[in-house]
């Protein structure tokens, strides 16, 4: 029994490449706001 969706994958990609991206990006925006956060927290007791 054959999958019909198996034959005519819609990407052709490597998964590993786009889950690299999105942890790299989320990550990043993590730590934007963490690093803001900090910053304000370092100037509001200055």
């Amino acid at each position: 029994m054959n999958n019909e969706f198996e034959k005519d994958v819609q990407s052709k990609r490597n998964d590993f490449n786009d889950s690299v991206v999105g942890f790299v990006v989320s990550f990043g925006f993590f730590a934007t706001i963490f690093v803001i956060g900090s910053a304000i927290s370092v100037l509001a007791t200055w």
